[in-house]
Order: C-alpha cells, then structure tokens, then sequence
C-alpha cells in the first residue's frame, strides 16, 4: 500500500488512568485531516480502546475491529504511532498467552466475533508474540466448524438456522481472504468467492436492484418471504456492510484468480446502486434504502459513510472508473454538513447512526419498514466512526496521489 507524506499532527495522548473520572482527553487538532481529527476524538472519549462501542468491560466485538483497523490505517498512513498502540493496547488485554480470547465464545460459532481478528494481523506482524497467531488460528478456525447453507454459504451464527446476511459477509470475509494470503493456499479464495456470490443471489431484489437485508434457505422465519426466503427490505447499513467488503477483499484476493470477475460484477451493480439510489440534495442515504423519502425515513450516518468509503476506495484500487468520484465528493460533503459536529475544544462527533439492527431473535425483530425506523438512533457510533476515518484517509490518499 502506498502511504501518504508524513503530516504532522497537533496534540498528546493524555496516560490512561484508572478512573474514568480522572482520564485526561486528548488534544483535538483542528488543522489536521478530518481522518485524524476524529481519530483523536474518538480516543478522547474512549482512552482505552476495550471502552468503544460504549462497553462497560472489556468485550470482543466487531466494532472494536472496525475502528481499530481504522487506526491502525491511520497509522500506516500518518506514521503517528499512538494509533498503533492503542490497537495493540486493546489486542493485548484481550488476547491470552494460550491464544484464548476473552468474551469470545467459539460455539456460537458467530461470524460477529470473526471481524475483530483483523486487527491481529498487523499486531502479530510488529510484535511477533506467538499468542496472536494462536488467536489467528482459533478464529480460522470457527471457519471450519461455520454451518453452511446447502450451497456452502455460511450462517450468520449458529442460532440463526440457514441464514445469511449481508452483515456477515463483512464479518467473516476480509479476515477470511486475509488469512488465505498469509497462511492458505490460493484455491481457498475460492471459498471466500462463493460467500460473496450465494448472498448475493439470494438477496438479490431484480425490482429495485438492489440487496435485501438477509436470506432464509429454509423459509421458515417469519420475516422470510415463502418463495424467495428474502426478508422484506433493504437495510441501508447491511448493503453498506456488503459494500465496504467488496473492495476490502478485492484488494487482497490476487489479479487472475478464477472466479474474481464475480466479485466485480457484483461490485458494478452495488456502486450503480449506490449512485441511483443517493438522495439528490444532500448526497446521502436512508436508512431503508428501497423506501428512501418515505415518511420516517431517515439519512443516516453508517450507510453513507460506508457507500462513500467503498466508492473512493474502489477509485483508488482502479476497479471503478473514476467517474464515481462525483458522487464519492457529493456523500463526502453532505456528512460533514449532515451529521459532523465540533464542539468548543475542537472534539469531532458524528450524529444521527442507528444503533443496532437485525432480524428474528427475542425480543422478535420483523424486518418490516416501521421496525427499521424505530430503532434507537446515536452519536458517536463505532459503525460510523470507523468508516468514516477510513473514507478520510481514502479521500487523503487520492489527493495525496494528484488525485481530487
């Protein structure tokens, strides 16, 4: 990867103490790249990285990866190396000397628990301390075990019998290809290939073109449609979830590899998607897609961060035409008028995220429009922090590269 010019960033990471009552913030630049700045922000409201996702103890969770591979990005990219410990910080508070991960629970076997892995590749890289790759494999692992649909596509978790969700392509596929380049062998990229492709069969809505929230293979939830087993919507953050994983393992399945021109295809149609469905005043994205401007819609902060994200990206690594970059920069303004926000010491936030979405489960979760738009909505979201570093440091780059 090509990393951007040193930049130099303003501010010091305050020590972490152990009352929280007592932690000091860390200095907010307001010269720096937007990429830094809500990095420095995030890191003033969680010290230590176990409190993202606002956990009350340490906790394994897939927000926790998605916004420590965003610093650790950010590190690659700006050479700060605060970004670098406070991923490694996190890895080794949750990561055991027999490669035991705490709060992990391999037989759930959830594709949830897969994506905080990816933060372990690179810690493993700098510190070479054997107990991360022991993680490694005990995530590699769950893969093994993973059930499967009839046509090898893996379930979202164990609980949720012949269900995939677009979520969970996310979840389990970056680290999935990522582990195949290190330690596989290259005809296990196409197992990866496949997941992308029988979710998106089966999610596929011809009428809209665009990828429903999740497929049944049985047909037997409530929410699943009889004869498609599709539930009823697209879920704005599910597509964008399927979107960033596109480019992400895209960039790491090798150029020539049998089956790859899938994953583009699907690309094309997910950034067309992208492009038709963004609102045409504020360059964003509601949180049901298929009933954007409806009553109670709303735009949200994760699905346009993620579609800007992916759009850029795709730019950069040459599998789209640069052409999308209009749209990349339309997204990209609207969420800095929609939903940044700077308070009196320069800390950055981000607004107006849906926190928490899915489908069956008890409480029961329908899938229906109304249920969508009444979930809890927050600030400061690690589903939104994430991608939205990510989508800076892509924009960074570009412009980094002459690029706009």
């Amino acid at each position: 990867m090509k990393y951007l010019k040193s930049f130099a960033v303003a501010g010091m990471l305050a020590l972490c103490l152990t009352s929280q009552a007592q932690q000091a913030k860390t200095e907010v630049s307001g010269k720096a790249p937007w990429s830094v700045r809500m990095a420095q922000s995030e890191m003033t409201r969680c010290p230590e990285a176990w409190q993202l996702d606002f956990v009350k103890s340490p906790k394994w969770g897939y927000c926790h990866g998605v916004v420590l591979c965003a610093m650790l990005n950010l590190y690659e990219a700006y050479g700060d190396k605060r970004y670098y410990d406070y991923a490694e910080q996190f890895c080794d508070t949750m990561v055991h000397d027999d490669g035991s991960i705490t709060s992990y629970r391999p037989s759930d076997l959830s594709l949830d628990f897969i994506n905080a892995g990816n933060v372990l590749f690179r810690i493993y890289d700098r510190t070479q301390n054997p107990k991360y790759k022991k993680a490694l494999d005990l995530l590699r692992g769950q893969l093994t075990y993973q059930p499967r649909t009839k046509e090898g596509g893996f379930w979202h978790k164990l609980r949720y019998t012949q269900q995939m969700w677009l979520d969970g392509i996310y979840m389990a596929s970056p680290f999935y290809t990522e582990y195949i380049r290190r330690y596989g062998q290259p005809e296990e990229f196409q197992d990866v290939i496949r997941q992308f492709a029988v979710c998106a069969k089966h999610t596929y809505d011809p009428a809209t073109g665009l990828y429903r929230h999740a497929w049944d293979a049985a047909r037997t939830q409530p929410w699943a449609d009889k004869k498609t087993g599709q539930s009823p919507h697209t879920w704005g953050r599910a597509m964008g979830w399927f979107a960033m994983a596109l480019v992400d393992v895209l960039e790491k399945i090798p150029a020539g590899t049998e089956g790859r021109d899938q994953l583009t295809a699907i690309l094309d149609n997910v950034v067309t998607q992208i492009v038709r469905w963004q609102d045409k005043d504020s360059g964003l994205w509601y949180q049901v897609i298929d009933r954007s401007g409806d009553p109670g819609n709303y735009l949200e902060s994760s699905v346009s961060t993620m579609f800007v994200y992916t759009l850029y990206k795709a730019v950069r690594l040459g599998l789209i035409d640069r052409s999308y970059l209009d749209a990349a920069e339309r997204g990209y303004k609207g969420i800095l008028d929609k939903f940044i926000k700077v308070d009196k010491d320069g800390v950055v936030s981000i607004t107006t995220t849906c926190a928490v979405a899915g489908l069956g489960g008890n409480p029961y979760r329908s899938g229906d429009y109304e249920y969508y738009i009444s979930e809890p909505v927050r600030d400061n979201d690690p589903k939104a922090v994430g991608p939205f570093i990510n989508l800076c440091l892509e924009r960074e780059r570009l412009q980094a590269d002459g690029g706009r």
